[in-house]
């Protein structure tokens, strides 16, 4: 067995990386445990970064260094003729960012490393191990580790999971997606190329070095994964559904694969923690996989430091499932949506020319879109909030202009709560940041280190109208307060 450490996180993703970051920066001793040796660019399969996302990179200071890796697209169809315009979001990032999985990997394992986060690969955990105080696990390859908590960041097939006994309820939606990495003679002018009609859907992807992912599923085709795939079969399918196929060439690689929605029926067994896939899964439309195992990540990490550190007890980790669960389960329905909105263009002519009637109503509906807007790109994520809460408590906090020319987002880079409010009704301690607005704002805001509001206190004239005592009890309540 090798040194323990206080946390032990499974799989180097972009989710596993983040969690472990987080944690590191936080001063918890991280080991970072991943099955392959070396990271592969074919395995990427995320290539959207929505705003919310977008928003907690902001808040770790690599927001900005990601945008430049890609192409920004303020308006996205979802199927048929309905368009969600992300320009419309109240965010600094109103648009859906699409760059490859491998560069959201790349500078987070970098933060991760630089913060101290042991990374150990070729490790494939094999057996696990709980005890009333520590979590131990034997690997393929690299011996034995132990912990205090373990997170299982170790994808759809999650060895972490199963071995824990939790089980994965769900089913196959879609079979038999073509793949492949391509050349394109043609270049397409939209950053997302992407279609559906009656012959199935398809899309093209760029990853920004003169490659493209393409993507081709053929409608009513249940061939397994294993079924053999050549470059003129996805060609044919690029020129079915979105007339052309922009002279592909030179694919550097090939496959099929299927799409499931999965959720675990649980977030926690004891000691051990699931996020990102091994939690959830669902089909790529919408391309909420990735944007959901990061805010996963975003959730748990401050928590789960809080309890290592003894400034919190056990029921903040139970916290995680009860907000998040509900979060990936919305992420199947929203996902499961947009693909059985696809799959629709496979009915009779009938349902087609209803379906040609009602969607551009729908996208003229403006509460309906907005809501889809919100949704799809995480920023109209709440949390439950108690029983006579303030209204804003649960909501994700915008990035509102501090006095001296600084932004919300700038100071949650410090990994604290945030009690944004005129004076100094209670003091600053080593994990909550006092910060004056720069407007106007007459609303009292207890911002956690995850960008959603823990406590609000309405129309204050003074400070003296503060229920001082009230933000003291939330405090405490939440890790905020030196202990």
């Amino acid at each position: 067995m090798t040194e323990a450490a206080d946390v032990l996180v499974v799989g180097a993703g972009p989710t596993g990386l983040l969690l472990a970051g987080d944690l590191a920066t936080a001063g918890v001793r991280v080991t970072l445990l991943e099955r392959r040796e070396h990271a592969d660019a074919n395995m990427t399969r995320a290539f959207a970064v929505h705003a919310r996302t977008l928003e907690v990179l902001d808040a770790r200071g690599l927001a900005d260094e990601l945008i430049p890796l890609g192409r920004t697209a303020p308006v996205v169809g979802v199927f048929g003729r309905l368009e969600l315009h992300l320009h419309r979001l109240r965010s600094r990032f109103p648009f859906v960012l699409i760059t490859p999985q491998y560069n959201v990997e790349g500078l987070l394992e970098r933060r991760a490393l630089a913060a101290g986060v042991r990374i150990v690969r070729g490790a494939e955990v094999v057996a696990l191990r709980q005890r009333s105080d520590a979590v131990e696990v034997d690997t393929a390859g690299q011996g034995g580790f132990g912990a205090r908590y373990l997170v299982g960041c170790d994808g759809v097939r999650s060895a972490v999971r199963r071995l824990t006994g939790i089980g994965f309820p769900g089913r196959s939606v879609v079979k038999s997606v073509m793949l492949a990495d391509v050349r394109l003679k043609d270049v397409p002018v939209d950053a997302v190329t992407t279609h559906a009609n009656e012959h199935g859907f398809a899309s093209l992807v760029p990853f920004g070095d003169g490659w493209y992912r393409a993507i081709g599923w053929v409608a009513g085709d249940e061939r397994s994964d294993e079924a053999p795939v050549v470059p003129e079969e996805l060609a044919e399918q690029l020129r079915r559904v979105l007339g052309s196929d922009y002279g592909m060439h030179d694919p550097r690689w090939i496959s099929r694969f299927h799409s499931d929605e999965r959720q675990a029926e649980r977030y926690r067994e004891g000691r051990v923690l699931l996020a990102g896939d091994a939690a959830h899964v669902h089909s790529p439309a919408g391309g909420m996989g990735m944007n959901t195992g990061l805010q996963d990540a975003a959730n748990l990490g401050w928590k789960l430091a809080a309890v290592v550190q003894g400034r919190a007890g056990e029921p903040l980790l139970d916290s995680y499932e009860q907000e998040r669960h509900p979060v990936g389960k919305q992420a199947l329905r929203i996902s499961g949506a947009i693909t059985r909105g696809v799959l629709g263009t496979r009915r009779s002519g009938r349902v087609r020319q209803l379906r040609g009637l009602v969607m551009p109503v729908v996208s003229r509906l403006s509460s309906a879109t907005l809501l889809g807007e919100r949704l799809l790109s995480g920023v109209g994520i709440s949390y439950p909030a108690p029983r006579g809460s303030h209204r804003l408590t649960g909501r994700r906090a915008p990035d509102l202009r501090l006095a001296g020319g600084q932004r919300l987002y700038d100071v949650l880079r410090g990994g604290r709560f945030v009690l944004i409010t005129r004076g100094r009704p209670v003091p600053e301690t080593q994990w909550l940041h006092l910060a004056a607005p720069a407007g106007s704002l007459r609303t009292t805001l207890l911002v956690r280190p995850d960008g959603h509001i823990a406590w609000a206190a309405d129309d204050l004239d003074d400070l003296d109208d503060l229920d001082t005592e009230g933000l003291r009890a939330e405090l405490e309540r939440w890790p905020a307060a030196d202990r």
